[in-house]
C-alpha cells in the first residue's frame, strides 16, 4: 500500500514520521507545504492508494478526492468547528475538551464521513495539546489503515463554521484588557503561542509589545 502524507505543520509531521516507522510494511513519501503548486502532479506520480492531508490548510481539489482516497485530520467535534484555526476558535470560546476527528474528503469543507474520533484535553500549552494530537492521529490513523472501518456521516444540520484566525486577531485590545474576564486573556495568549503569529499589545507610540512566554500568578 502506498501513502502519500501531504501537509506542513510540526504535528503533522510528527505523525507521519511516527507512521512509516511503526509501519514499515507500507510505502510512505511526503509532500510538504513548498510544493503545493506542482502537487496534482506528483500525486499522478505517485499513484499512491492513499493521500493524507494532515495539517494542510488550503482546499483540495475535485479531481484529487475523486480520484484518490482523502483522509484529513481536524481537531475538533465535526461537525463543530468546522473550517479555519479550530484550536483557537474553541479555546478563546473557553471550551474544555475537544476531539481529534479523521473524515474523508469530499465536497464539502470538513463535512465528510468520519473514521475516527475521540476526546483529548484543550487544557494547558499549545504544545501539551498538539502532543494530545500526535498521539491521537496516529493511534488514529492505524486503526483506520489496520481495520476496516465504515465512515460515519456527519449531520450537516448542526454543523458550525468559523473563519481562521488572522494576524491582526493577535492583537490584546484595551477594550479586552478592561471588559474581558481574566480567563479570556489568558485563553488568548495560550492559542497564540508558536508558531502561531504571537499575541501583541499596542503602544502609544504605534509599536506592537509581542508576548513570547507568561504564567499565572498564585
Amino acid at each position: 500500500m502506498k501513502i502519500l502524507c501531504v501537509g506542513y505543520r510540526n504535528w503533522s509531521k510528527s505523525i507521519y514520521y511516527t507512521l512509516q516507522n511503526d509501519l514499515n510494511k507500507r510505502k510512505f513519501k511526503f509532500f510538504f507545504h513548498f510544493e503545493k503548486k506542482s502537487l496534482y502532479k506528483k500525486i499522478l506520480k505517485t499513484k499512491p492508494n492513499l493521500i493524507l492531508f494532515y495539517g494542510w490548510s488550503w482546499i483540495i481539489k475535485k479531481k484529487i478526492y475523486q480520484k484518490y482516497k482523502c483522509l484529513m485530520l481536524h481537531p475538533s467535534p465535526l461537525p463543530k468547528y468546522r473550517g479555519g484555526s479550530p484550536i483557537q476558535n474553541q479555546i478563546i470560546r473557553n471550551k474544555k475538551n475537544s476531539m481529534v476527528s479523521i473524515f474523508q474528503i469530499n465536497n464539502i469543507i470538513d463535512g465528510g464521513g468520519i473514521y475516527f474520533q475521540k476526546r483529548f484535553s484543550l487544557e494547558g500549552t499549545l504544545d501539551e495539546i498538539f502532543s494530545r494530537i500526535i498521539k491521537l492521529g496516529i493511534e488514529g490513523t492505524k486503526k483506520i489503515l489496520n481495520k476496516k472501518i465504515l465512515p460515519k456521516r456527519q449531520n450537516h444540520k448542526i454543523a458550525t463554521y468559523y473563519s481562521r484566525i488572522k494576524i491582526k486577531d493577535s492583537e490584546i485590545t484595551l477594550q479586552e484588557l478592561k471588559f474581558k474576564l481574566p480567563a479570556y486573556i489568558y485563553n488568548k495568549l495560550r492559542m497564540l503561542q508558536d508558531p502561531y503569529p504571537n499575541p501583541f499589545i499596542r503602544l502609544r507610540n504605534g509599536k506592537k509589545l509581542h508576548i513570547k512566554k507568561f504564567y499565572i500568578s498564585k
